[in-house]
């Protein structure tokens, strides 16, 4: 078993309870973890046999880009992508941060941190 991370993806977008956070849009940070088989793609060297993790930043990217109240729906909808178009990952996990979040005080993020697994 091995693990592949992702980290940082930085993405400007518009999820929130409040309608002000609709209009205006916020920063966001995600991070995920992966855990998969990888040791044929380690003697291989062959793409096909790994989990591209170039598919992993397309998948956050397109769901991050769908407006939702809160944080968990939206990392929920990227795991459930994950495990449905990823069939090597055997375990995952997705932190999603919103920085500088409209909670009336000196608060750098709130972090919302799912896993699942097959």
């Amino acid at each position: 078993m091995g693990t592949i991370q992702v980290n940082n993806i930085r993405l400007f977008t518009n999820h929130g309870c409040l309608e002000e956070e609709a209009k205006i849009g916020s920063e966001y940070r995600v991070d995920v973890t992966v855990k998969a088989d990888l040791k044929k793609s380690a003697r291989t060297d062959n793409l096909v046999d790994t989990v591209d993790y170039v598919h992993i930043n397309h998948i956050v990217k397109e769901e991050m880009a769908i407006r939702s109240e809160l944080l968990e729906h939206v990392a929920q909808r990227i795991l459930d992508r994950f495990f449905k178009e990823l069939k090597m990952i055997r375990k995952a996990t997705v932190s999603v941060a919103k920085i500088n979040p409209p909670i009336g005080g000196n608060v750098s993020e709130v972090v919302i941190v799912l896993s699942k697994k097959r």
